[in-house]
């Protein structure tokens, strides 16, 4: 139980009605799952406004509405809380309810169009491995220690934010490290965090279905960066255009990573083949297991945060140069002489590096066949995009099914074809079935030929029509790949 008027503590508030001394014994922002002395914040959302469900919420126990425009019908024994910004001021009174966890652990959010996952697993991963106990809050797993809690957003709600960082305190851990997604900046899931540091990894065309223009879509990001304290760190890609504006008006220390203009954190690449990565770093040569000049930029940014977090930087690429990164990035299948790489790549720049990646370490004698789809109910400005990449930098595209979410996916199927001119459609099939399609790219696949499925990673199922069909791309291709073998 808290009482009312210290959960406030640091919102801007607009009135008040009733008793600031009332206990509460829960914060909710969904009517659905109030119960008795509930704390019912009412948040204007994406879908629906909270607003609408004050009544709802009364009705279930709600002994206390935190919103920003009163309800017509006031009852005297409810406190009603009226506020400038409802989003904003659930992460602040959730902070509040659970003891401000944030401010006694070190918490580094990483944000970015690409890159955000593999950074803080890797970043866990490290820091696990040197010994410290460690929390992690990504789009693939959540986790305290080595406790997993599964992900349904990038970034999770703001109360679910602090009550897994109140569950990582309790437990002993002293790091967290976790990415903001643009929405869930813009939508305040992360306010009343205090950070150590953020990082940016790159910001290229992705979600203006939801942010409406690419301005928008930067600005989100910078939102971060211009709410950080001046006793955090402020991180990011120094050879991306955005980087620097991310810095302008920050309070917090500025520091870079690069590996083609000046640094703070500066790396060179000295080979980079299927098997692993070596880069130059400060005059010390580093092998690491994964793969591509992204990856490599990811490693800088760890790199980066663990030295400002106080850690030894030999000590650190030591670490680094053993560990393999997130699962479903760059995840390497090899059978029967066929190698199968499974990539999130989701949006044009990341499938773009993906495959100059593999291009930049084949001989080119062997086949680079690639198996991608779209999301549905997302940008489709992307689709036509991701489709001409697809062709222009590999042997052959088959275009198939993602997550159609709601859509047809033949509409989708349809959008992508839209980037194809005459004379690349010879090196194009459309298979809807996301496993024949699979299943095609291995039959027409020969030894030393390269197969990449992206888009779905580590996703392990297919949303259709509002279910969650078990689908995992490296399963289906490890079954198809041992059959042919096998056969």
């Amino acid at each position: 139980m808290k009482v009312l008027k210290d959960i406030l503590y640091k919102v801007s508030l607009t009135s008040t009605m009733g008793d600031m001394e009332r206990e509460v014994n829960g914060i909710v922002f969904d009517s659905r799952k109030v119960e008795a002395g509930s704390a019912f914040v009412a948040v204007a959302g994406t879908q629906v406004d909270g607003h609408e469900f004050i009544a709802a919420a009364l009705e279930k126990g709600a002994t206390v509405i935190v919103c920003e425009k009163l309800p017509e019908a006031i009852q005297e024994e409810i406190t009603y809380v009226q506020v400038v910004d409802s989003a904003k001021a659930l992460g602040i009174i959730a902070s509040n309810f659970f003891d401000n966890p944030s401010e006694k652990i070190k918490v580094v959010a990483v944000t970015g169009t690409n890159g955000k996952t593999t950074t803080v697993t890797l970043l866990h991963q490290l820091f696990v491995a040197m010994g410290y106990s460690t929390g992690l809050l990504s789009t693939v797993e959540n986790k305290i220690n080595e406790v997993v809690i599964p992900a349904t957003h990038t970034t999770p709600d703001a109360v679910s934010v602090q009550a897994l960082l109140r569950k990582m305190v309790d437990q002993g851990c002293t790091h967290c490290f976790m990415e903001a997604s643009s929405h869930a900046i813009v939508q305040e899931r992360i306010a009343g965090l205090k950070l150590a540091g953020a990082v940016f990894t790159n910001i290229t065309h992705d979600h203006l279905d939801y942010h409406g223009t690419f301005d928008e879509y930067i600005k989100a990001k910078k939102k971060l960066f211009d709410e950080l304290s001046k006793d955090a760190f402020a991180l990011v890609n120094g050879d991306d255009k955005r980087g620097m504006v991310m810095l302008q008006n920050c309070k917090a220390v500025h520091q870079t990573f690069a590996l083609k203009s000046a640094a703070d954190f500066k790396g060179k690449i000295i080979s980079n083949t299927l098997e692993g990565l070596e880069l130059e770093i400060n005059n010390k040569l580093i092998w690491f297991r994964m793969i591509g000049a992204f990856n490599a930029y990811n490693l800088l940014g760890v790199l980066g945060v663990a030295v400002l977090l106080g850690e030894d930087e030999d000590e650190v690429l030591r670490m680094l140069s053993g560990i393999r990164g997130a699962k479903g990035r760059f995840d390497r299948i090899a059978i029967g002489g066929i190698i199968a790489i499974v990539d999130y790549a989701h949006t044009p720049d990341a499938l773009d590096n993906v495959l100059k990646t593999i291009n930049g370490v084949r001989n080119g004698n062997e086949q680079l066949i690639t198996v991608v789809g779209c999301g549905g109910n997302r940008d489709k400005t992307k689709r036509p995009v991701m489709a001409k990449i697809a062709v222009s930098e590999s042997t052959k595209a088959i275009f198939t099914s993602d997550n159609p979410r709601f859509e047809e996916p033949m509409d989708i199927l349809r959008d992508m074809q839209a980037g194809i001119g005459p004379t690349d459609l010879r090196k194009t099939l459309t298979i809807e079935d996301r496993r024949e399609a699979i299943k095609t790219a291995v039959m027409l696949s020969k030894k030393g030929d390269i197969i990449l499925i992206a888009g779905k990673g580590h996703e392990d199922y297919q949303d259709i029509k509002g279910v969650k069909h078990h689908f995992d791309d490296a399963e289906v291709v490890t079954e198809i790949l041992e059959q042919m073998t096998e056969n």
